[in-house]
Formats: C-alpha cells, sequence, structure tokens
C-alpha cells in the first residue's frame, strides 16, 4: 500500500521518485491517476502549478492518510509468520508489513528467509533474517529468543506452515501420514505452546492459525491433510477457551481455493481444478493477496473480542450447494 497526498511545488523543483510496490522488494514505477489522466513518473522536474504525488513518510504511519478506523493499525506491533517466505504465508507477512507491523517472516531456507525480509524491509519496516523447522522445537525456540532480542516482544504470531500429498487413504503409509500431520497439527502446536507462553507472561497476544476448506468438507484423496486442518481448527478453538482470560485471542483462516506456483497447473488442466471452480459461486480461484486482510483484522485489537472462530475466505466454496 502506498500512502500519497497532493502537494504544488514551485517552479524548478528537482525530485527524485522512489515507489516501493507492495508485492516485491524491488522499488519500482508506479502509475497513478491525475484530473487530466493517467502519468507515469520515475524522476520528473516540476514546473510552476504542478500537481504531483509524493509518498508520506513512514513516520507518519498514524496519520489519517493510513487508515480511518485505527484499530486495525499494527504499528509498533511485531509480527512472526511462520511459513511466511512462500504462497498464503507471504501475502500476509506483507499485509501485516502493510498495516504497520515489524514482521519476520521464518521458513526453513535462508535464501527464502533473506528474500522475504528484505521484501519487508521494502515495505518500510524492520524485520529480521530467522529461519526456523516446525519439526524441531528447538528451533522455534531460537526464533522467538531471536525475535524478543531484536524487538522485545512478539505480539502477533501467524501459523502458516503446512505439507499436503494426494495419496489413496488405502495406500497411505505411516510414514507420510505421520509427516504431513507432525508439520501441519503438531508442528502448529508446538509454536503455539512457545510463542504463547510468551504472550501469557505478557498478557496480550494474537495467534491466527490457517486451517482449510477441508476442516470443514472431505477433499479427494487427501486423507492426511484433511485430518490435521480438521485437527488444526479444534486446536485452535481448544487454546481459545484455555487462553482467553489472560489476553491472549487465537483464531484461524480457513482459505478456499487460491491460485499459487506451485498449484497453478492442477487448477488449471485437471478435472479436479475444473470442479473447485464449479464449486467457488465467484467462479474464480483467490489470490493470495486476498487473505492478507482477514489477517490483519484477526491479529488487530478490531478483533479484541474474537477468539476461538475459524474465519473462511473461500469465495462461497462452503455456502455453494446448486451453482446453475
Amino acid at each position: 500500500m502506498i500512502f500519497m497526498e497532493w502537494v504544488r511545488f514551485p517552479r524548478k523543483t528537482s525530485l527524485s521518485w522512489h515507489f516501493y510496490s507492495d508485492r516485491t522488494s524491488q522499488v519500482k514505477q508506479l502509475i497513478f491517476q491525475r484530473r487530466c489522466g493517467g502519468v507515469l513518473l520515475k524522476r520528473v522536474r516540476m514546473q510552476t502549478g504542478l500537481l504531483a504525488c509524493v509518498n508520506i513518510k513512514r513516520k507518519r504511519i498514524t496519520s489519517n492518510h493510513k487508515m480511518s478506523y485505527q484499530a486495525f493499525d499494527l504499528t509498533n506491533k511485531t509480527a512472526v509468520v511462520i511459513g511466511g517466505t512462500s504462497g498464503i504465508g507471504r501475502a500476509i507477512a506483507h499485509g501485516l508489513a502493510e498495516a504497520g507491523a515489524n514482521v519476520v517472516p521464518s521458513s526453513r531456507r535462508i535464501e527464502q528467509v533473506k528474500d522475504a525480509a528484505a521484501e519487508i524491509r521494502a515495505l518500510g519496516r524492520r524485520s529480521l533474517e530467522a529461519v526456523s523447522d516446525v519439526s524441531d522445537r528447538a528451533s522455534l525456540d531460537q526464533l522467538l529468543n531471536q525475535c524478543i532480542a531484536e524487538f522485545g516482544k512478539v505480539d502477533i504470531l501467524i501459523n502458516s506452515a503446512g505439507k499436503t500429498k494426494r495419496t489413496p487413504t488405502i495406500d497411505v503409509g505411516d510414514e507420510e501420514w505421520n509427516d504431513i500431520l507432525n508439520t501441519n497439527v503438531t508442528g502448529t502446536l508446538r509454536a503455539c505452546q512457545i510463542f504463547g507462553r510468551h504472550m501469557l507472561e505478557n498478557g496480550y497476544g494474537r495467534i491466527v492459525n490457517i486451517a482449510s476448506l477441508s476442516s470443514f468438507v472431505a477433499l479427494y484423496e487427501v486423507a492426511a491433510y484433511s485430518a490435521s486442518k480438521a485437527a488444526v481448527a479444534m486446536l485452535t478453538k481448544s487454546l481459545a477457551i484455555e487462553w482467553a482470560a489472560r489476553g491472549v485471542n487465537i483464531n484461524a483462516i480457513a482459505p478456499g481455493v487460491f491460485r499459487t506456483a506451485l498449484n497453478q497447473k492442477l487448477l488449471d488442466d485437471s478435472e479436479r481444478g475444473r470442479e473447485f471452480l464449479l464449486r467457488t459461486p465467484m467462479k474464480r480461484f483467490g489470490k493470495v493477496e486476498e487473505l492478507a486482510g482477514a489477517a490483519v483484522f484477526l491479529a488487530s485489537d478490531a478483533a479484541s473480542f474474537i477468539t476461538g472462530e475459524i474465519l473462511v475466505v473461500d469465495g462461497g466454496f462452503l455456502a455453494s450447494g446448486v451453482n446453475q
């Protein structure tokens, strides 16, 4: 998100224009509209009376130029997004940063962590390059300690790490089953325990887990994944009622079908993808950026009296009966 205001410059004022994209760490040009039409600016020399658009400094992040309802403002909050270097987690990390939070996007691969942290800094926020593995409790302890050393506290945790594999259930072996559940359920539990203890000690915290359509309905030949996501939904509710009186809210987002680099071929070139589309009343797949608003809401004080909820973002999929 770019925050702007219109100003009038005197003759021969020379300016350098740097517009940061909200989806990449690279500096890019920005097309914006004036009354006379679209203008593409990179570096310009202002003439008398010409109106121009300039970005508001990040130190003014709490001004009304940012948003009118301040309960959504995450300024001075620290967010950790586990699984935050790709796909859904990455989009949520960007959204939290745009809402004002300092964000630590973490995963197992240091190269991806470095890239994701650079993107957060390009949005004007602080970040940290810290790897983690939800199957390794020690790595999560280290991640928390690094965040505390850098920021003093962690206010928000997003649990977005996950995996799946399509296999006929009759053929699913113990190793495959345990691997998926260890990442999706037990990994989520580990992170909630480690970061949740810190939040309980501080008397404040927001945890958002990532559930799924399969928390509610069965998906064909992904029994391990479906079981794990149903468990994530109930884990969310269980922790919510245990920690509600101590200032820590725990909710989950259940995404519908979202196009990513990993599933694009499946969605576009298979009967399974066509069935997903048929079952989605909006007649399109989601864009991962469309999950950011739900995450910002649940992470903010606007959701201070909401806990134990599974917020579905699915284009109407679960509401669907007959679509034609």
